[in-house]
């Protein structure tokens, strides 16, 4: 007889217990007053304590390392980021938009879904796992992007996040690569860690948020130039002067040159198709 913990089969080269047999042996433990009290309880299986505030460094780490190898062990190398409002509606529902400014943004909908699946379906051509379309998994022009994905027979990725309203994940959303986050940092450090471009369509102040600190880090060399389009120019010369921050000194002029307008998702391609980094 083997010593216990020690390899009982050939093909598993464990020397000590998967973790899942300690909780299942702790689970048939017969119920006494001590089995039974919360310090038991296996640290890594106590949902009370690893959400008390003292462990939120280790959930730091987990939110961080567990899309990071899940991600891995699907094969996904690389992703085009799509950020983009949550209350753009698909045009076909645009009499439901709260606003007739965000009525008339429903056409960029469309342009994400289109762009997501000329993008998919290029993917695609190269075995799937390069540039996969990753959004912030709701509604809104997130949904158009996994929409697009799915239209072009592909996967794509959804990080979700807990809100009290808009987090539930879109239906298009490619279930095994469905996140969710507690800590909007670690959801911002995945969107941009296999990026090889960035799609922006209009928002509010999460998209805008996604939107400064992504051409920070650029700005910065904190990551590595990629294409950086936004859609709609009018919507966005009117939401934010960007020739008065270069006159006004705070940005650099080169700056400007970190994004590039577009109208259509056949001209986004195009722009991240033939994008060559400056100097």
């Amino acid at each position: 007889m083997e010593p216990e913990g020690l390899v009982t089969k050939d093909e598993d080269k464990r020397v000590f217990p998967d973790a899942h047999e300690d909780i299942e042996r702790v689970r048939k433990t017969a119920g006494t007053a001590q089995t039974r009290a919360t310090a038991y309880r296996l640290a890594f299986n106590d949902e009370d304590f690893l959400a008390r505030d003292e462990l939120r460094p280790v959930r730091l780490q987990l939110e961080l390392m567990k899309p990071e190898i899940l991600m891995s062990e699907y094969g996904i190398e690389s992703t085009i980021v799509l950020f983009g409002g949550a209350r753009i509606p698909e045009p076909d529902r645009k009499h439901t938009a709260r606003t007739e400014t965000l009525a008339d943004l429903s056409r960029y909908y469309a342009e994400a879904r289109e762009f997501a699946r000329l993008m998919t379906l290029k993917s695609r051509n190269n075995g799937g796992f390069q540039n996969v379309i990753v959004t912030g998994g709701g509604p809104g022009v997130m949904e158009a992007g996994n929409r697009g994905a799915a239209d072009a027979g592909g996967v794509s990725i959804g990080l979700n996040v807990v809100l009290p309203h808009e987090q539930r994940p879109n239906d298009y959303v490619t279930p095994d690569l469905c996140f969710n986050f507690h800590y909007f940092g670690i959801r911002k450090m995945h969107f941009l860690m296999r990026a090889n471009a960035v799609a922006m369509f209009p928002g509010g102040f999460g998209t805008m948020d996604e939107m400064f600190e992504a051409l920070t880090l650029i700005q910065t060399r904190r990551m590595k130039p990629v294409p950086f389009v936004l859609f709609g120019r009018t919507f966005w010369e009117r939401i934010i002067n960007w020739k008065a921050l270069a006159e006004a000194g705070t940005i650099a002029r080169e700056d400007l040159d970190l994004f590039h307008f577009v109208e259509t998702a056949q001209e986004a391609v195009d722009y991240i198709e033939n994008w060559a980094p400056r100097d």
